[in-house]
């Protein structure tokens, strides 16, 4: 099969980076895909580095399974701990999410006053405050983690009078000082969006670690000569889901993040 017809792979540990596939779609709506949500071992943010490092070794190998010509690490905790192994023993190009959300921060920061929201493992590891370092050594960095994020935005309390204390409470340390970013770090938060927003005020612009993701991707794919070439009229890219447990829960949460490009999910035992 020629390389550009083959699909790109994605996983998470759950249902949160199908905000990345969404992304993806929207940026490449010609590209095939295959997703794989580790739903057996959610979360991975509590686990410790070497675990984490394996599991993404064996989620990575099922996708190579499925002829995918480049991995999208879309736990934001997997990409922490586990992506430059994966560099250093794929193949193929690999990409994290938390470099490209980091770059489009610290490139819109006017003030250079940046706050980062994540979970708690990705906050730990500091991995996005070294990333942001990295790229422009000028720019404050305020880490929160946020862990009542997930559980809100997978029960679909998005908006309304818990969300808004919740996220008020989360947010005001890094609101008062003065950060004129905000980078969402954790894939289930573009889902809260709007109250985060809401929160933060018309002078601070939330950066989506899901979309910047999904650019780097097309840029990437474009330098390799890897990008699908279009299809015959009216083709359908094909959208495949896989999970580790709880097929059912992973759709009916799922459907919150993609509506109706999520229709079956295949059930597989984790690390196979």
């Amino acid at each position: 099969m020629d390389s550009r017809q083959r699909p790109l792979g994605i996983f998470d540990s759950g249902i949160g980076g199908l905000t990345v596939l969404k992304e993806i779609m929207e940026v490449l709506p010609d590209e095939d895909t295959v997703y794989l949500g580790d739903t057996a071992r959610v979360p991975y943010g509590t686990k410790s580095g070497p675990a984490v490092r394996r599991y993404a070794v064996e989620n990575a190998g099922f996708l190579l399974k499925h002829g995918i010509k480049l991995l999208i690490v879309a736990c934001n905790t997997a990409s922490a701990y586990a992506l430059d192994e994966l560099k250093e023993s794929l193949d193929i190009p690999v990409i994290g999410v938390i470099l490209p959300g980091a770059r489009m921060a610290a490139a819109v920061s006017r003030n250079k006053r940046v706050g980062v929201i994540g979970t708690e493992g990705t906050i730990k590891s500091g991995a996005y405050f070294d990333a942001i370092k990295s790229i422009d050594p000028e720019v404050t960095v305020f880490s929160k983690a946020c862990p009542l994020f997930v559980p809100l935005a997978e029960e679909g309390w998005t908006e309304g009078e818990v969300a808004r204390l919740v996220a008020e409470e989360y947010l005001k340390e890094i609101k008062g000082e003065g950060v004129d970013v905000v980078l969402l770090g954790c894939t289930h938060y573009p889902i809260l969006k709007k109250v985060i927003a809401g929160v933060m005020g018309k002078g601070v612009k939330l950066i989506d670690s899901a979309y910047a993701t999904a650019i780097e991707v097309k840029n990437l794919l474009s330098q390799k000569g890897l990008l699908r070439e279009k299809g015959e009229a009216g083709r359908k890219p094909l959208r495949k889901f896989f999970v580790t447990d709880s097929p059912e829960r992973f759709l009916k949460v799922g459907k919150r993040f993609l509506s109706d490009s999520l229709k079956e999910a295949e059930l597989i035992k984790a690390g196979s």
